[in-house]
This record gives structure tokens, sequence and C-alpha cells, in this order.
């Protein structure tokens, strides 16, 4: 049984040559996410290559997606780290020449101006909770509610704070611009908390005549979680970052943001990644532990379009064996899960894509009521895809386009399996030799036998005019 539910891996030393990223391919990998936090232009340029190759030598059949650093706040330079105490008071400064034996200086340079006295600051993603007791002009005096030991450059969250911070940095623009010219599928876009944020990328797009990518938000703070509908609708996909949104909101309300979140991107028709600390474990275990194997298999339950590893993959020990895990648990999971087929708002379709939206969904009822091997779709930019997956199909479904980008996007999508067909002109409807073709790639895949059935969304030309058909056709009449 072939899983629906997509993964992503995350790029980095654990599997960073052909081999290994072949046998994630083989072990149920669909797209490689290059991190920038911690990605250079040099050796992200040979991975894409590699992968590029890999997919042209039909090796592989993988995505590209670029997550960006994005705002973010972090402590100073430190000679030796500092050892904290519960109870311990230190004044965090927004200016470094003025510290003391155990302040801290923090970059954000609103700090004293935007946190309240009483509110908790996170430091190094929840090692260390501090308490504001007192703000000064360039300082904050906080206490430590924990032990703790603090390096240099550490992560600094500010939780139900609104900050004043660009949604787009100067080094944000500059990856996506590099993401842009190396035909990336996917800008994961970090820290968005508003809608203005991914205007902010689509004007990069627009820009640069950027078409075939698409914007996936992260949701990693309290602001977004406020603004989340806005988001949803302005974004093509939402990840929901666990790590960040864990430290940013109540930890008990963290599973309930992410079932909420998950069925509005149904509702408005936009796909959904559950990410971070889904097999965290096997970083450095061969095996992950309970929890985390039911946290994976209730999250199928809720049907996200794709779950994502990230450290068990890029500096894990165990990377091919963390992804043969997710692979099992999605399957087995997906036993239980009960797809219904709800229809998502219209939002932004014209009449035809509606028309094509209804034929889907009885497409898939049918098919999966009849003796019908698969569902056949014929797509250019992967909307038919997008509308297909959103329905949480059972059947197998194979959308064929004739641009090669709407594959690596498709990808993402739940329960689609994208397959490019050269030879289909792009301002003519699908014919029968077209569909011949299709027919043709199944049953060397092994899809199809002869004496199958499939299901066919098709367009026919009438005095000028593409209408939507759906038909059910017998494989041996075509070949």
């Amino acid at each position: 049984m072939t899983k629906r539910t997509k993964v992503i891996a995350t790029l980095g030393p654990s599997i960073d040559n052909e081999e290994k990223i072949i046998k994630a391919y083989n072990a149920g990998v669909n797209v490689i996410r290059f991190n920038f936090s911690h990605s250079n232009y040099s050796d992200a340029q040979k991975s894409i290559d590699l992968i590029n190759n890999l997919n042209n030598s039909g090796k592989t059949n993988l995505s590209l997606l670029l997550d960006t650093k994005g705002p973010e706040i972090r402590t100073g330079n430190l000679e030796n780290s500092i050892k904290y105490k519960t109870g311990d008071e230190f004044k965090m400064y927004v200016s470094d020449n003025k510290l003391g034996e155990k302040d801290l200086f923090c970059d954000y340079e609103y700090l004293c101006e935007d946190i309240e006295i009483g509110k908790k600051v996170i430091i190094d993603s929840g090692l260390l909770e501090v308490e504001v007791l007192e703000k000064g002009s360039d300082y904050v005096l906080v206490k430590a509610l924990n032990d703790s030991e603090i390096g240099s450059r550490r992560h600094i969250n500010l939780p139900g704070v609104k900050l004043k911070m660009p949604g787009v940095t100067k080094k944000d623009k500059e990856d996506i611009l590099f993401a842009i010219k190396n035909n990336f599928s996917f800008i994961a876009a970090s820290f968005i908390r508003n809608a203005g944020n991914i205007l902010e990328i689509r004007k990069i797009f627009e820009e640069y005549s950027c078409e075939n990518c698409k914007i996936i938000s992260k949701i990693e703070n309290e602001e977004a979680i406020d603004n989340i509908d806005e988001i949803i609708l302005k974004s093509d996909g939402i990840m929901i970052a666990r790590g960040d949104l864990g430290i940013e909101v109540p930890i008990e309300k963290l599973a309930v943001y992410q079932r909420d979140i998950i069925d509005k991107c149904k509702k408005y028709g936009k796909f959904v990644i559950i990410a971070t600390h889904l097999l965290e474990t096997m970083i450095s275990n061969p095996f992950p532990t309970r929890a985390e194997s039911s946290d994976v298999f209730n999250s199928i339950l809720q049907s996200p379009d794709s779950l994502m590893l990230s450290g068990e993959t890029a500096i894990g020990r165990f990377p091919i064996g963390a992804i043969k895990m997710m692979s099992k648990i999605i399957t087995e999971a997906e036993k239980f899960a009960e797809y219904e087929h709800k229809d998502s708002l219209d939002y932004g379709l014209n009449s035809r894509d509606i028309e094509k939206k209804l034929l889907i969904k009885s497409g898939i009822y049918i098919g999966e009521k009849l003796d019908v091997k698969c569902l056949i779709i014929f797509t250019k930019t992967g909307l038919l895809a997008k509308l297909t997956a959103g329905f949480r199909p059972r059947i197998p479904v194979y959308a064929f386009t004739n641009i090669e980008s709407s594959v690596g996007i498709m990808n993402l999508y739940f329960g689609i399996n994208g397959i490019f067909l050269d030879g289909w002109k792009s301002n003519t409807p699908t014919s029968s030799s077209t569909l011949e073709k299709a027919l043709l790639k199944l049953k060397e895949k092994g899809v199809l036998d002869n004496e199958d059935k499939a299901i066919v969304i098709n367009d026919i030309q009438k005095n000028d005019v593409h209408i939507p058909v759906m038909e059910i056709v017998n494989v041996k009449d075509f070949l």
C-alpha cells in the first residue's frame, strides 16, 4: 500500500550524497528542504545540481523547498557561557557596552518599549525562562525561573509581544532570489505574522517573474495565530512549525492550534504541513519513543498533506531509518483515517474550475465504490491536482501535466502522483492520443493492466469552448 501523506526531509550532513539521497527517496521522501538558517550558496548549489541530475536520470522525483531564516532576535557574543540559577536577577541590554558579569545583550532594539513588566522572555529555545521585573531606557531587569547555561548568539522568544520587525529581511530576499534562480517549487517563509508579510514575498515574485513557486507560511508565534485566517488566504500552503510555536503559546494549546489550523487549511483549500519534533529522538536513537509514534499516528488522523523531518535527517545518526519509520507509521495510520470528501470554499476559482471540482468529487466517489484502479486527471498548473487533494481521496490519483515545474508542486499534495507528459500542447484540450500516452505510462509503471478500468477527468472542445467531462475507460480499448 502506497502512502498518500507526503514526507519532507531536511538536507544536511546526514543525507548529503547521491547514495543517501536515493535511499531517502526510496524510503518515502517527496520533498527536500534546504534550511537557510544554516546553509550557504556554494554547498546548496552542489546539492541542487545533484538532486536535479538524479531527477533527470529518473532515479528520483524530488521537489526543492527553501526555508528562510526570517527575522529573529538573539543574544550577543560571549567569551564564556554564563550559568544561571533559579532566582538570579540580571539585565538584558539593547546596547552591548554596559554588560555586567551575568548580563545579556539583546539585538531587538525595541525590547524596552514593547515588553511589559511581568511578561516572560524565553532564551535558547526554552532552556532559560526569565520574567521581566523592571524596565529602563536601554535595559530590562529579569529574574531566572530555572537553572540553565547560556552561550553566544542564543535565540530569544518574546511570547505575546507584537514585534516591530520586517517580514522579509535582506538575507531572506537574497535567499528567495537564489531559490527563484534554481527553480525551487516552494519557499517556506519563517516567522510570518500577518498577510502583509506574504505580500512582500509576492512582490519579489512579481518583480522577478516567478510564477511556479509556492509560498508556505510558517506559523511560529501568537501574532500569526491571531491572524491565521488572513495568512491562510494569502498563502499557498501552511507549515505548523511546532518548535517555536510551542515556545510562543501555552504548550497545552499547541495540539488545539494544530487541529484548528489543519481544519482551516482544508476549508480554504490550502495544503498544510506538520513540522518539528515528530521523531526527534531518532537523531541519536534507532527507534522513536512511544509518544512520538503516537504523535505521528494521530497527526495523520487529522489528514495533513505532509509531515516534515528536520534534525532527524539533517544531522541524525539514523536518517534513512527515520524516513522508513515515518513512512511505516503513515501507512498504518492511513488505514484508520476517516477521510471525508468535504468541499472547501471556492476561493479564487472561476466557474469552469468549480465545474471540474464537482466532477472530481464525483469521480473520487465513483472510483471508491466501483472496481476502478485509479483516477487520472490532466492539469497544466497543478490546480486540479490541488482541488483533488482537498477531497483526501483514497483511490490512487495520477495527475499528468505538460509543465515540468507543476510536477514539483504536486509532490506536496496529499495523494497526488504527478507525472510529466511531453507532447501535449498547452493551448489545446487533451485528446485520445494524449490519454493513450498517459495510460501507456501507467502500464509501464505497473499501475495498470489491460483488464483494468480508470476514471478520467478530461476536457473536450465544442464550439471553441472547453467542457470538462468524466468517463470510465477500459485500458484495453486504448492499448
